[in-house]
């Protein structure tokens, strides 16, 4: 199976088998996140409590682990969370938002990407500052391109035996051996909080379809990327652009895919 038809076929197997995938995630994008998981046809549940984190990241296909806002009993739920999905061999994303912005951030991003995650999907400067190099950031912005980061990405991902997948104008997606890079994106998706996360997020549910990480990530972030290309073309600023990326993802067709799906 080649990159591009690899693409149709794990979002055909998401829309089929709809992953229950468990996010612990930010308050500012819950429902973005929400929405692009039902719309690409996974089944997103939010939850958070240090209660009930572990009991549901076992019966999930998938745990999605995001930092935005921080706090000291949303760590330790995602610590909980992390170990039962572990336990499970449940497949599991970090995204380090902002990390190399505080040091508490910072470090809560190095410790959780010491648990073994499948993917680490993050923006240049949260790759750089997880890996321990040089970067700087502003707030949860990148100062850096993701090719400028590629080579930490592979120590990274060799040095954790995870994958690290870094996202900017093109994503780069590897294990530390292998490397594959997409294409597809709009400069308007940076004008819409979140996207990021919402990357993440569908990263997670390809990993419940597809146990290559490298394949996963690529797969979802050429989906990603691709129905931000559709939307933009239908809309008229950020605020439409959301609109339009909840439909695009959710009507996306092999012909389309096979046609504009730019991976390498």
């Amino acid at each position: 199976m080649d990159l591009i038809s690899g693409v149709w076929e794990s979002l055909k197997a998401v829309r089929e088998r709809s992953p229950l995938v468990h996010n612990i995630t930010n308050y500012v994008v819950m429902n973005n996140t929400a929405n692009a998981l039902l719309a690409v046809g996974a089944s997103p549940a939010m939850v958070h409590a240090r209660e009930e984190v572990a009991e549901f990241a076992a019966i999930s296909q998938a745990l999605v682990v995001n930092i935005g806002t921080l706090s000291p009993e949303w760590v330790e739920g995602m610590r909980l969370a992390i170990q039962s999905a572990r336990q499970s061999r449940v497949p599991w994303v970090l995204d380090p938002v902002g990390a190399g912005a505080t040091r508490y951030r910072t470090t809560t991003a190095a410790e959780l990407a010491r648990q073994a995650p499948a993917v680490i999907r993050g923006n240049a400067s949260e790759v750089l500052a997880v890996a321990g190099e040089a970067g700087a950031t502003r707030g949860v912005d990148s100062t850096q391109s993701s090719e400028a980061s590629l080579d930490a990405a592979r120590r990274l991902a060799s040095s954790l035996g995870t994958v690290v997948a870094v996202t900017g104008k093109t994503d780069y997606i590897t294990d530390g051996s292998r490397v594959v890079a997409v294409d597809n994106g709009h400069p308007l998706m940076s004008r819409v909080t979140g996207m990021g996360c919402t990357a993440s997020a569908l990263v997670g549910a390809f990993l419940a379809v597809e146990p290559d990480a490298v394949l996963a990530a690529s797969r979802a972030l050429v989906v990603l990327g691709l129905a931000g290309e559709l939307a933009a073309e239908q809309s008229k600023g950020p605020g439409s652009l959301q609109l339009h990326l909840l439909d695009v993802l959710h009507t996306l067709d092999e012909a389309t895919v096979c046609a504009r799906a730019r991976v390498r």
